[in-house]
């Protein structure tokens, strides 16, 4: 039976699917042109870490579904990751040419006599070892921010790390300047380390471009949708990517079923039983003066009203639609909060089971589960109202997923905002070297003769971990693997851990106003279906003062503030409830 169209909450959608025949000549979706999207694409550039757990998440783990990109979109991310990847392996197969020759000649003994008790290679190997762990583990080999102290170093090995290559390598030319003037044949001390400065330089001069003329505010707007390789499993991949990461169905493991979303931030649920009204009692004067002379009420009780109607999760999801899309127009109307552009959907969550690629995200499929899975409260299928507001230019995002359900006579509502935090500050860098303006040569040459030796190290490794990933990727065939869920998140994977105190005020600000909205719509619902609504908003004010249930709600049992508890007795029954402040 075919189930009808339900008009979407969210704002208009103009774009083509992303990845789709449509956007692959130039057009790109609009959540391409985000600013985490952006900064997410340059940082695979500055921190080589990164960019490979981007490439191992989407290309090395094909049999995982992408998690919902909330906010920006993966495919420029992991496009650029692989340009960068391939650029970064050229570079150091030149330099590793230059390492094998240099090692060659150093064993031959042709132009190598030194003064060391080590020959001229392995000195120098070691000024690129020492260079490197200064840089960091994380850092990538042509990084252009500020070096980054490896993380392990602790105390004064913290102080000192940065001065030790600085140390072997005026060691280094003074052990060879000495050498020249005794007289000695030590012509490739001199010649091989400055044959590694070009690679490096060309390598930095291809990322400053990329920074410039790509990766700019300016450039990144207007320059056309990028495409992923066209070889190999990556058209594949392309495809998948663009039809998971922005749909309305989502797969998931029961032990990480929010990937993507952000971290939790203050969870809170309600389950109470749907009851009709009560006796009603009708008050009346009877004439007869109390001690204090005023009349004494006559108490006349009528019977119970008829038994209310059922009431389903999909009327209560289609009242609170409406009273968030006032919230987005209002705020439009009168002023430049970001609750202007707030995004309503839904979606169905499934558990990992079919292969990817077997996965039916047709547009009726989608409907269907939509239809079928509101309110019935199964274990596996579970349909969220997702309730998202972009903030700070999309560099803090907070998402509310919002479950409603109404079997057994009972109603259960689940809110879980989660919150995406910034995107690393590193990841800036792009705008300095974009606001540097024309080329400066001289300068860059400087900078890739200073670096080149962390970079000669760092070339063979980062070419090494390549061929690894490829030839791994190559023997375990994802594609055929056991299905599985996301594991993590590109926007994640690039992201902070803290907050600052403006962005938590702004989002305490969201999810109190989101919230509120949604406990009258739930209001609402059960008042106009006659249910009782005296439980649910005790409970709700105790949610808006910070609180937290824990208990049933069934009895009536509520209290607040810190360490408050309830209890509800009704003849020989008893029931306790709190609420932790």
């Amino acid at each position: 039976m075919s189930v009808p169209e339900r008009p979407t909450t969210s704002p208009p959608d103009p774009r083509p699917p992303s990845g789709s025949p449509d956007s692959a000549d130039g057009a790109r979706p609009p959540s391409s042109r985000s600013e985490a999207t952006r900064l997410l694409c340059a940082g695979v550039y500055f921190d080589g870490q990164f960019r490979r757990r981007v490439i191992q998440e989407l290309v090395e783990h094909e049999e995982r579904p992408i998690a919902p990109s909330h906010g920006f979109d993966a495919l420029p991310v992991l496009a650029h990751a692989l340009r960068a990847r391939r650029r970064e392996a050229e570079t150091g197969l030149v330099l590793l040419v230059c390492w094998v020759v240099f090692i060659a000649l150093g064993l031959a003994g042709v132009g190598s006599e030194t003064v060391l008790p080590l020959p001229w290679w392995l000195a120098y190997a070691a000024v690129c070892v020492v260079a490197w762990m200064a840089r960091g583990a994380r850092s990538s080999p042509f990084a252009l921010g500020r070096s980054v102290i490896k993380e392990a170093t602790r105390g004064r090995l913290k102080a000192v790390l940065p001065v030790l290559p600085f140390v072997f390598a005026l060691v280094y030319w003074a052990a060879v300047l000495y050498t020249l003037f005794l007289g000695a044949d030590a012509w490739t001390a001199v010649v091989f380390p400055l044959l590694l400065v070009p690679p490096v330089w060309a390598h930095r001069q291809y990322v400053v471009t990329a920074m410039r003329h790509r990766l700019s505010r300016e450039a990144f707007a207007a320059a056309p949708y990028p495409k992923l390789p066209a070889t190999g499993p990556y058209p594949r991949i392309g495809a998948a990517i663009a039809r998971e990461q922005h749909a309305q169905l989502v797969i998931y493991d029961p032990f990480r079923p929010f990937v993507g979303a952000g971290e939790p931030y203050k969870p809170w649920s309600v389950a109470m039983e749907l009851k009709g009204k009560n006796w009603s009692a009708d008050e009346e004067a009877d004439g007869a003066g109390a001690a204090d002379g005023a009349p004494r009420p006559k108490v006349s009780f009528r019977k119970p009203e008829a038994a209310p109607a059922p009431l389903t999760g999909r009327e209560v999801v289609e009242l609170i639609k409406p009273r968030l899309e006032a919230l987005r127009t209002s705020a439009a109307a009168t002023s430049r909060d970001r609750l202007r552009s707030l995004e309503v959907d839904e979606l169905v969550y499934l558990p990992v089971g079919l292969p990817r690629n077997d996965v039916d995200y047709s547009p009726e499929v989608v409907r269907d589960h939509l239809e079928r899975a509101v309110g019935e409260g199964a274990e596996a299928r579970r349909h969220f109202l997702r309730v998202r507001v972009g903030a700070w230019d999309e560099q803090v995002a907070i998402c509310l997923l919002v479950r409603i359900h109404t079997q057994g006579g009972m109603l259960v509502l689940e809110v879980a905002p989660h919150v995406l935090t910034p995107v690393r500050p590193e990841f800036k860098a792009v705008d300095v070297i974009a606001a540097q303006g024309g080329d400066d040569r001289l300068r860059d040459a400087v900078r890739a003769l200073l670096t080149s030796p962390s970079a000669g190290f760092a070339a063979g490794l980062s070419l090494c971990q390549t061929v690894v990933s490829v030839f791994r990727t190559w023997l375990a065939m994802p594609e055929y693997a056991l299905p599985d869920a996301p594991m993590a998140s590109v926007r994640q994977l690039g992201s902070v851990k803290e907050i600052s105190l403006f962005q938590e005020m702004d989002l305490s600000r969201y999810v109190k106003t989101l919230q509120d909205r949604i406990a009258t719509g739930v209001q609402e619902a059960l008042r106009s279906k006659g249910y009782e609504t005296g439980a649910f908003e005790q409970y709700i004010i105790n949610v808006g003062e910070g609180g937290v249930f824990i208990g049933g709600m069934s009895g009536g049992a509520v209290a607040a503030g810190e360490r408050a508890s309830a209890k509800h007795v009704d003849g020989t029954k008893k029931e306790t409830g709190g609420v932790l402040g």
